[in-house]
């Protein structure tokens, strides 16, 4: 809350500045005064001592009404004289308006622009605070299996919701690059950027510099060279060729290598519990929209950073766009494989707070396939999935 106390003492401190500025130039006009008295040279002669004494009381006396009369014009005075009120005036309305605005509008006032790299850094710190918080759960078996019955309730859930049926695009149509943005949907919903075109913010320091952070925070990539390696191997490997291994392992032992330590013996551990769960039921393939939609992400935010210019992003895109056709058949179906992937991910993370998560690309996933345009949802709605392609394509 805004403290009335602290703002009251800073303007008592402002007018006590005020009252030694003027002390000042009291005493710089004394010091003038005796200047002036010593050019005046006034005669010490005995005999005539007390006639100089008068005219030196006379010219000093003059002298300090002339410098006291400029210094105090009546205007002045009467300004002195409501400094106080004046001064409780401002204190009072400064109160009311900080209560009226409060403290997110007041810090806004103070740190302008500046004030958004500050919220970047309060909501790192909160993120933070919830993987501290989340670190203090223990991700047992129990909360293993748990977490499976999550994932299948949610993978329900999307299966629910309405979507047109595939349309077939030409090659060279326009949708083909939008729809290439749109694998982005997931991330992009639960960032809020925009998804009308490549750019997923408007271009203002404070924004560029919260998504280079994104970028090195969350994937360690620092530049070009890492981004279209991280590009790379999404496309043609990622979480599909590991959930692959994993299923193909008969032994959780076939995973472990002697120079893992405990923690990663115990990621792989889970990785592979996970598979052997779901192996019957899906196969590596269904994998790809986990990969692929970062895969998109990552190429828009490098095309935003300036890292990969348009056309490579554009090129990026296509390709993604061609292996998620290949391997999926509509939006609900890739909203579930990201869901799938999602769960993965935190679970090699040993992230217990895997359960919010998947709440979190649920409603995306939601927003994305029903929501209105004018509440800046419903793009995947807008773009259907593209259908079986004719020979010859």
């Amino acid at each position: 809350m805004v403290d009335p106390d602290k703002i009251r003492k800073r303007a008592q401190a402002a007018k006590e500045k005020a009252a030694e500025s003027l002390q000042k130039s009291l005493e710089e006009s004394n010091q003038q005064i005796e200047r002036m008295r010593e050019k005046l040279n006034v005669s010490a002669e005995p005999d005539g001592a007390a006639q100089a004494g008068t005219a030196q009381s006379a010219a000093d006396a003059q002298l300090q009404v002339e410098i006291l009369g400029k210094m105090f014009s009546p205007e002045m005075i009467q300004q002195i004289s409501l400094s106080e009120e004046m001064i409780q005036q401002t204190v009072d309305q400064k109160v009311t308006e900080a209560a009226a605005i409060g403290v997110d509008g007041l810090m806004r006032q103070m740190f302008g622009e500046d004030m958004g790299i500050i919220t970047a850094a309060l909501e790192t710190l909160a993120m933070e605070d919830e993987e501290d918080a989340s670190e203090e759960r223990e991700l047992d078996l129990a909360l293993e299996r748990e977490l499976y019955a999550l994932l299948d309730q949610k993978l329900a859930q999307i299966e629910t919701l309405p979507e047109a049926e595939p349309v077939t695009y030409p090659k060279n149509a326009p949708q083909w690059k939008h729809f290439g943005v749109l694998l982005s949907g997931m991330i992009s919903s639960l960032n809020s950027h925009d998804l009308g075109g490549m750019d997923v913010e408007l271009h203002t320091p404070v924004m560029e510099q919260k998504i280079v952070s994104l970028v090195r925070r969350s994937w360690g990539i620092n530049g070009r060279s890492e981004l279209l390696d991280t590009i790379r191997y999404l496309s043609q490997e990622g979480y599909e060729l590991r959930y692959q291994i994993y299923c193909e392992a008969d032994t959780v032992e076939q995973v472990l290598e002697e120079s893992m330590d405990e923690e990663d013996r115990e990621s792989a551990s889970r990785g592979w519990r996970f598979a052997q769960h779901y192996k019957a039921r899906y196969i590596p393939g269904f994998m790809t929209g986990w990969d692929v939609g970062r895969a998109a992400m990552l190429a828009r935010w490098g095309y935003y950073l300036g890292w990969i210019t348009e056309g490579e992003a554009e090129g990026i895109l296509w390709e993604l766009s061609q292996r998620a056709v290949e391997s999926l058949h509509s939006w609900r179906e890739f909203a579930s494989s990201y869901l799938f992937g999602g769960l993965m991910w935190k679970l090699l993370c040993g992230d217990s707070a895997a359960e919010s998560y998947l709440g979190y690309l649920t409603d995306a996933a939601i927003d994305l396939l029903t929501g209105k345009p004018e509440d800046n949802e419903g793009q995947w709605k807008e773009c259907p999935w593209p259908g079986a392609r004719k020979i010859g394509f």
